[in-house]
């Protein structure tokens, strides 16, 4: 196998799971505003901002993508080919359970939201504890990138 086929191996892999991620989260919170909205349809904007919140993984995936590409040349050593693999499957895996995880703690607080519970702001910072160990996938690839 060409060491360059592994590299762009790696940025399709991160860039698929990333965004499977958020499609899968934004559509949990997303399923979970129908049915809020039916009993507090006057919190839309809350539950826009909740769904929203899954698919920033989707975004760190480019991200990933934007870190390595420039070491994805011909005649990149296998080495460097694995190095840009392993981080990037890495971060798409990362990625994709946070953005899963991230979209099930916001639809439950889309569900209090709607039940009458004000909860945005509590429901909001909960919801960036799995977003952090995305965050720390994009800082491990930028590490990983100043060494090949």
């Amino acid at each position: 196998m060409e060491p360059i086929f592994l590299a762009y191996l790696g940025v399709a892999l991160v860039l698929v799971l990333s965004g499977v991620g958020s499609s899968y989260g934004v559509t949990i919170a997303g399923n979970t505003v129908v049915g809020a909205m039916k009993k507090n349809p006057g919190a839309f904007g809350n539950y826009l901002v909740l769904s929203a919140m899954a698919g920033t993984q989707g975004l760190y995936g480019f991200v990933g993508y934007f870190i390595v590409k420039p070491f994805i040349v011909e005649g990149i050593t296998m080495f460097q080919a694995t190095a840009i693999f392993c981080a990037c499957l890495a971060l798409g895996l990362l990625c994709l359970f946070s953005a899963i995880r991230q979209g099930q703690v916001c639809a439950n607080g889309i569900a209090a939201i709607g039940n009458g519970n004000n909860v945005f702001s509590q429901t909001l910072i909960l919801s960036v504890f799995p977003e952090l160990y995305a965050i720390l996938g994009v800082a491990a690839i930028f590490i990983v990138s100043t060494v090949i």
